[in-house]
């Protein structure tokens, strides 16, 4: 057995994926790095299955003008609906969103396109927006999903139309003589160029640019030409009539450009940490490349020092890497599914919920001491259906109305309350996905086996003494699940 290979394999896997799945055991031995990529790249180039999450209500709400779901209302969409009608549609709206977050957590779980799903998530905070809108954020999702792997200036240009992000930064409101900057500062603050690259009077004939940007009610791209600027802007020392479409190719056309996504690319896939040289080089050819993502990702995920020890298990797991490499090493069912948007709130990272622009700030901010004492209990959780008593602010709106079935597990079976409440995981593992590939492993071999497929952290790096004290040695199959479970029960396992 290879262990570097392995260790190198595992690295890869948690990079650009969700970490090793329990059946790849016995692949991740043998195959080689390069032949490992080559194939998550191959399945990320396949076009996403698009989720529907967004109900009908919704859908026909949206059509009649729902009040509680535009930018600006007319006098007559505002007397449309009563306020009841309206908290009735925001509700549903809320219901599909978390419907949809757990469609993507399957998928990511469960589905081939580990580095497509992977790149969506990092562009989903990157493109961080919170819209109370189903179907919206739904069109905004199937966007970035399809670019994720595809052509930066596309994904750019798709999500600056979408109707989501419009919403979101106030677009709808950017009209001739009255320009809101809202958007074009973002755009160039957080989407393309980062701070101290462009100047306040950029900011303001960009915005005027952007005039006449807007959307339908069904969510498609529309431009009015009417409450559009027409007039000479002047944006990063170039001159023109200029519309919203030319200013994103003047902001392409800026290797700055280039070089701020490839450092948060960098910073997101391989190290918080930046390497400058490195950088300057990747972002070298992703310009000369025209974007294209997945000539960068090649170059990061194929280069020798992607796999340096320092790299290694040297970053914090997000919220959602986290619970979806468990699903992934413990083939789970889970049977009261939504406590997974219940443990996003607890963890901090909700999706389609950022904390604000900017997205998640990620690295050590994933960590306090509540959230770390929560990540070390979750693998029991799992396995044992003991109850989390912490709850989130906002509790009943976290449980789309299913407080009880949380609670007390009456999607599996009746389950008498704990004194305090508390909310239960319950899930089934098929164990016999990891059990076949560790039956040629000797008893004495169980440990290292585990520690290395397990851990990303160098061998030795858990404490032996304690995780022996935890683990059952009534018969074989009782030691491997209780070791397991230990392991992803460390503090190092936190680490990816």
């Amino acid at each position: 057995m290879d262990s570097t290979k392995q260790r190198h394999n595992q690295h890869l896997l948690w990079r650009a994926g969700f970490g090793p799945a329990a059946a790849d055991l016995d692949r991740l031995r043998h195959i080689n790095p390069d032949k490992l990529y080559k194939q998550l790249e191959k399945q990320a180039k396949q076009k996403p299955v698009p989720f529907d999450a967004a109900s009908d209500y919704i859908k026909t709400a949206l059509l009649q003008a729902a009040p509680a779901m535009e930018g600006q209302l007319s006098p007559e969409d505002k007397k449309r609906y009563t306020t009841e009608q309206r908290r009735l549609i925001n509700r549903q709206s809320n219901e599909d969103i978390r419907k949809l977050s757990l469609l993507w957590l399957d998928e990511m779980a469960k589905g081939e396109g580990q580095l497509r799903e992977k790149l969506a998530l990092f562009w989903h905070g990157h493109f961080a927006c919170r819209v109370n809108n189903s179907l919206y954020q739904q069109m905004l999702l199937q966007d970035i999903r399809e670019h994720a792997f595809g052509n930066f200036g596309d994904l750019l240009k798709a999500v600056s139309k979408s109707a989501s992000m419009l919403t979101f930064l106030n677009n709808q409101q950017n009209r001739k003589k009255r320009p809101n900057e809202n958007f074009a500062r973002e755009v160039l603050e957080l989407f393309t160029m980062g701070r101290g690259h462009y100047t306040e009077t950029d900011i303001k004939e960009s915005a005027r640019a952007f005039t006449g940007w807007g959307f339908e009610k069904n969510g498609s791209f529309v431009f009015r030409p009417k409450i559009h600027d027409e007039d000479n802007k002047t944006f990063l020392g170039q001159s023109g009539a200029f519309t919203g479409d030319d200013i994103l190719d003047i902001i392409l056309k800026q290797r700055q450009t280039a070089v701020y996504i490839t450092e948060k690319i960098y910073r997101y896939f391989v190290n918080d940490r930046p390497d400058a040289a490195r950088i300057e080089w990747l972002a070298g050819r992703f310009y000369a490349g025209n974007y294209h993502i997945p000539g960068l990702m090649r170059d990061i995920f194929t280069s020798d020092w992607f796999y340096d020890e320092e790299n290694i298990g040297a970053q914090i797991k997000s919220p959602v890497a986290y619970m979806t490499g468990i699903r992934r090493l413990l083939p789970i069912t889970i049977q009261n599914e939504e406590v997974q948007v219940l443990l996003q709130r607890l963890l901090g990272q909700w999706l389609f919920n950022p904390p604000n622009v900017a997205g998640w700030p990620g690295g050590t901010a994933w960590i306090d001491s509540s959230s770390l004492m929560l990540r070390l209990r979750i693998p029991g959780l799992v396995k044992n259906e003991e109850s989390i008593n912490i709850k989130p602010k906002g509790d009943d709106d976290v449980q789309m109305g299913r407080k009880e079935m949380l609670e007390t597990g009456t999607v599996a079976r009746p389950r008498q309350k704990k004194p305090g409440g508390g909310y239960q995981i319950l899930a089934q593992i098929d164990w016999q996905q990891l059990d076949q590939p560790l039956e040629r492993v000797s008893q004495e071999a169980l440990y290292p086996t585990l520690e290395q497929f397990i851990l990303q952290t160098p061998p030795g790096s858990a404490d032996a003494a304690s995780l022996q004290k935890l683990v059952v040695q009534t018969d074989r199959p009782a030691y491997i699940h209780s070791l397991v479970i230990a392991f992803m029960s460390t503090p190092e396992y936190q680490l990816c």
